[in-house]
Order: C-alpha cells, then sequence, then structure tokens
C-alpha cells in the first residue's frame, strides 16, 4: 500500500479526514531529523503526531525483538497511547507495561516481542533488570510528556533505560510546556524542536473569571456547581486530601461526582475516568494528574479550589477546556482579599453564583460492571448484544463500552437500570455466567 493510501487508511480508523498542521510539520520533520522535540498544547494531537511516522519505520519482517519504544509518565496516558495505536489498525503487535498490572501477564506477553513498547519508565525498568526483553532491536524511542516524568521523579529511570539502549537511531521527546530543560544523559545534540504551544494562546476561546467566596470556599463551590448545571466540568485541588475532602463535601450536600489523583488504585483510578467519560457522573474532582495525557472528553467548565503555584500548570489545567474551537470557562474560587500568585490578572471579571439554583439534575448515564473482559473473549459486539436481546434495550439506550482483560463496563440509560438488571439477572453472556451491577 503507498504511503497516502497506507495513512487515509489509518486516519479513517480515527475518524480523521486530514493531518492538522502540527501532525504535518511532525510528519515531514521525523523523516528527515534523528532527533525531534515537538511542543504543542495539550489535545492538540500530539499521539497521532509521533505514532503515524512512527509506525512506517516498523519492518513487519522483524517479529523476534521490540522496534519502538514509547515511555509515558503515568498509566493513563500509556493506557491511551496503545489505545489509539490500535485504533488504527497496523497489524504490527503492542505492548503496554505500567504499574498496577500483574507482572507476570506483561511477561507472558514480552515472549512474542511486539514491535511497539509503550511502558512507564518504573515498570520497564522492572522488565529490563529481570532480562524480560531484548533491547537490542530497539532504535527508536520517544518519550511521551518528558518534562512530567522528570516532574514525577523518573530522571533515573529513564537515564537508565536510555543507557540500555545500545542501537538507538531516532529519539523523539513530546511535552506541552517548554519550562523545563532537557537532561543531557538524553544526548539529543542537534535536536530539531517544532514548536507549537503558541497557536492555542492566539485561538483560545477561554473564558476566565473569579468567584469571591461569600461564606467557605466549599460552599461557594457547591453553589457555583449548582449555578453552573450539569456541564461536564473538572474540580482542580493542589493535594489529593484537598481532592478528597472536596469530593464528600459535595457528596453530602447530594452532588454526584467522582474524584482522581495519584495516590488511588489503579483500578479506582480508571474506574472513575471511565465514569466520567461516559457521562455517569459529570463533575470529577483532581488533582493536576488529570490536566494532561489523559483520554476524557471535552470539558465544559474548570474549577480551580486551588491555585497551583506556577502558571504552566495553570495552562495545563485551563487546557481541557475550549479546544478544537469551542468555547471554554475557567473558574477561580477565591476567599475575599485572598493573595494570588503573580500569573493571574487582577482585573479579572468576576462571575456571581445564583444562590437560589438547585441541586444539577442526576446524569443522563449508569455505569454497570461486567466480570468479564477481553481474557475471557468478550468484545463490545457481545455487550451490544446480550443487552439488546436479553435486557430490551435500544440502540441508543447503550453508551459507551469499554473492555478490559478481567472485565467492563458500559453506560445504559439510567432510566432502564432497575428494569435491565431484573430482566438480565440470571442470563448467561457468551454461555458464561458472570456478576452484572452497577459500578459503584
Amino acid at each position: 500500500m503507498q504511503e497516502q493510501d497506507w495513512l487515509k487508511s489509518s486516519l479513517a480508523h480515527v475518524g480523521i479526514t486530514e493531518l492538522n498542521e502540527m501532525q504535518e510539520s511532525t510528519w515531514k520533520h521525523y523523516e528527515k531529523n534523528d532527533h525531534l522535540i515537538l511542543l504543542s498544547p495539550t489535545g492538540s494531537g500530539k499521539t497521532l503526531a509521533f505514532l503515524l511516522p512512527l509506525i512506517q519505520l516498523l519492518n513487519p519482517e522483524i517479529t523476534n525483538k521490540v522496534q519502538a519504544l514509547i515511555l509515558a509518565p503515568s498509566r493513563e496516558l500509556a493506557l491511551q497511547i496503545e489505545t489509539v495505536f490500535k485504533s488504527l489498525k497496523t497489524g504490527h503487535k503492542v505492548n503496554c507495561c505500567y504499574g498496577g498490572h500483574p507482572m507476570s501477564i506483561e511477561k507472558n506477553n514480552l515472549i512474542h516481542p511486539p514491535a511497539l513498547l509503550i511502558a512507564t519508565p518504573g515498570r520497564m525498568v522492572d522488565h529490563i533488570e529481570r532480562k524480560n526483553l531484548r533491547l537490542d532491536g530497539i532504535t527508536t524511542l520517544v518519550i511521551d510528556e518528558f518534562d512530567k516524568s522528570l516532574e514525577f521523579g523518573f530522571e533515573e529511570d529513564m537515564k537508565f533505560i536510555i543507557s540500555q539502549l545500545p542501537h538507538l537511531k531516532k529519539k523523539v521527546m513530546t511535552s506541552a510546556t517548554k519550562s523545563i530543560e532537557i537532561p543531557s544523559f538524553v544526548e539529543l545534540g542537534q535536536a530539531t524542536t517544532l514548536d507549537f504551544l503558541h497557536k492555542k494562546e492566539k485561538e483560545s476561546k477561554l473564558i476566565i473569571k473569579k468567584v469571591v467566596a461569600e461564606k467557605s470556599v466549599l460552599d461557594t463551590l457547591f453553589q457555583l456547581l449548582c449555578t453552573l448545571g450539569s456541564g461536564s466540568t473538572l474540580v482542580f485541588c493542589n493535594f489529593k486530601e484537598k481532592v478528597e475532602k472536596v469530593n464528600g463535601y459535595l457528596q453530602q450536600r447530594g452532588i454526584q461526582n467522582e474524584y482522581f489523583h495519584g495516590g488511588l488504585e489503579q483500578v479506582d483510578r480508571e474506574k472513575a475516568l471511565i465514569k466520567f467519560r461516559n457521562g455517569s457522573v459529570n463533575i470529577l474532582v483532581t488533582s493536576d494528574l488529570a490536566s494532561r495525557g489523559l483520554d476524557i472528553p471535552e470539558i465544559k467548565n474548570i474549577i480551580h479550589v486551588q491555585l497551583p503555584p506556577h502558571e504552566d500548570a495553570f495552562i495545563h489545567r485551563n487546557g481541557r477546556t475550549a479546544r478544537m474551537n469551542a468555547d471554554g470557562m475557567a473558574l477561580i474560587v477565591t476567599e475575599k482579599n485572598e493573595s494570588y500568585p503573580g500569573y493571574i490578572d487582577r482585573k479579572m471579571e468576576s462571575f456571581h453564583v445564583d444562590p437560589k439554583a438547585g441541586i444539577p439534575a442526576p446524569p443522563q448515564w449508569t455505569t454497570l460492571y461486567f466480570g468479564k473482559g477481553k481474557k475471557n473473549k468478550l468484545n463490545k459486539v457481545d455487550i451490544v448484544g446480550f443487552l439488546s436481546q436479553k435486557g430490551g434495550l435500544k440502540k441508543e439506550e447503550i453508551g459507551l463500552i469499554e473492555v478490559k482483560d478481567f472485565f467492563s463496563y458500559v453506560a445504559i440509560r439510567s432510566s432502564q437500570v432497575k428494569t435491565v438488571l431484573v430482566k438480565i439477572k440470571d442470563e448467561k453472556i457468551k454461555n458464561m455466567s458472570t456478576r452484572i451491577e452497577v459500578c459503584k
């Protein structure tokens, strides 16, 4: 297949007709340069930008060695990259390795090496030290969100990994900020830098306003969420303790929400994101972990309960809204006479809450948990068929489905939950008995 035909076919699989300016430029420079630094805002399509030209370098005749390695600072980002790669339907094998996932499963997957390996730095070090894979075939290295990897303390891990890759020819670093210097051990030499960060600043339709608390910040936050209604909203805090405090307070006041931070177990982090992604909850209270690199939908509102100390973090948080030419609003909840970080415009307009606004309407979707997944040969088509035939659901009453290794999640219309659970109570899916329940 010729390059243009292959590209057109791959983009069709992910619902895109053509590359954007940043992706076009990356493709062009990827072929001509051994070392590349790509700076582009969150949500601009960096993952496709580095995956598409990387795929062109993979040799389908090499089946006994990993050819390319992508390092990502978080499990969520690693899994997101894997999902995008699989959606392109290249025919190349890919594996994803990360903490919180059974090492035995990953080791077995690596017996037949993937063409592309995606990993978090810590887990990659574990596999190298256990000699679970050959490294001599890796010629391409991508470090996605390299500044986050440094911020998360992975410098020594990355240094060790790079030292173990003797045949590297191409290195690609990506980031949504240019404030962090790339360490010398990466050995980029005369790297080409593609800087598209200014594009977001020029095109942004983001409105930033302050909300001055008449009472407590939490009480004001509650009334603000009531005023905003049921639109998708990220509520940012600086610390995980604050995240949980805000979550608990809102739950007590009757506002459904989930919370997300790095201290949660992987399954709980994944569950919170899935429920937010499929519309089972419209409010996610989070740390800065959700500000970048996560597969979450366009957000209507960003709320800062606590402002981050550095402007970059503020920009990344706000980058979750006003994307792809859409409008968005960021709101800073602040106490009277509270001092702001230097990057905040003190003359910003105020947003006034409606003291009479009621609790937002509950989400239209509810997530069901299925106790079977990919390893049980269960797929999305099976789940749709089961819910349609056994549960009596119409197509439009079934929402986003996500099938994991050992379990699955599916969103269905909240109005149908009780009826469906009664109908499928004693039914089998693909001749398998399994636990099916509302995801808590």
